[in-house]
């Protein structure tokens, strides 16, 4: 973890329309704290529309000391990938429904408290991955979930309450697929529920897939849910939000650097929430310590 240094230049990447939230007011808070620590401060609003091509542009000409995503996990994800491999760390200011890679990375949800991060904070070095040439900083998926989030990005809903009436709709007709998995170290072959590859911890819901997942470990988790009865699903609902999914007998942990799922079924998959189609063979590689992000300065006892 490196110390703090001041930055002089900041690229704000804000999402208008991230979890339904007015950011006007948040704008002029922004301006207003660097205006008061002499910040060099730039702001970029997504349109939906060549996003990744206009920030590119901006960090090339703009050079900035950080690049602050100011939306939920998919403007994080936007900014987070451009950043990888360069020496640029980003900043997280959660606005979003879920706010999933924020929340492991113990990032404040308060916005008061995380807009602190631009004047004082620590740098710290995590994990990506590489899945079929795409990156990924968070959790990805096939699958149940996967299915979900398709669904649920093709509506014309947000928030909690429209992904669970989603979740349940899907629940009732869904049937397991059939995966092979090759690791380094071992193979997995048969029916699974899900098949989330995990760089961190928990969905933006809070549902805890991989409760001892480290972010900076050099490795990642592919974390299945095998065939289950429809007995065990509350059971199933119970663990995941009490950070215990690990002890069900329904469930299965391979860790590694590197992977090849074989999704013969052709599944849906999402990365980070985005629904994407790779093809029946899905390839995973770790990429060890190759995003900095701007953290909280931690507490004495923390250190």
């Amino acid at each position: 973890m490196e110390e703090y240094k001041a930055p002089e230049t900041i690229l704000f990447v804000i999402n208008p329309i991230a979890g339904d939230i007015d950011k006007t007011d948040l704008e002029e808070d922004i301006i207003a704290m660097c205006d008061e620590h002499g910040l060099n401060h730039h702001v970029y609003k997504t349109t939906g529309e060549n996003d990744s091509q206009e920030i590119k542009k901006q960090i090339t000409d703009l050079k900035p000391d950080a690049v602050f995503a100011v939306g939920g996990d998919g403007t994080v994800s936007l900014v987070a990938a451009l950043l990888i491999d360069t020496s640029t760390p980003l900043g997280i200011i959660p606005l979003g429904s879920g706010n999933g890679l924020s929340k492991d990375l113990n990032i404040p949800q308060d916005t008061e408290d995380a807009l602190e991060l631009i004047h004082q904070h620590v740098v710290r070095n995590i994990d990506t991955l590489d899945i079929n040439g795409h990156p990924s900083i968070h959790l990805s998926d096939l699958g149940f979930n996967a299915l979900v989030v398709q669904r649920f990005c093709d509506g014309e809903t947000r928030g909690p309450g429209s992904y669970a009436w989603i979740a349940l709709q899907e629940y009732l007709s869904y049937e397991p697929k059939f995966y092979t998995i090759e690791t380094e170290t071992e193979r997995f072959e048969g029916e699974a529920f899900m098949v989330t590859i995990a760089n961190a911890n928990a969905f933006g819901s809070n549902a805890a897939i991989n409760p001892t997942g480290i972010l900076n470990d050099g490795r990642f988790e592919i974390c299945l849910i095998e065939r289950f009865p429809k007995s065990a699903a509350l059971g199933i609902l119970y663990k995941l939000y009490t950070d215990s999914i690990d002890d069900s007998v329904y469930t299965r942990k391979l860790t590694c650097r590197s992977a090849t799922i074989y999704n013969t079924e052709h599944e849906v998959m999402h990365i980070d929430g985005e629904p994407v189609d790779l093809g029946e063979v899905v390839k995973v590689q770790i990429k060890p310590k190759s995003l900095k992000v701007l953290l909280p300065v931690p507490l004495p006892e923390d250190e």
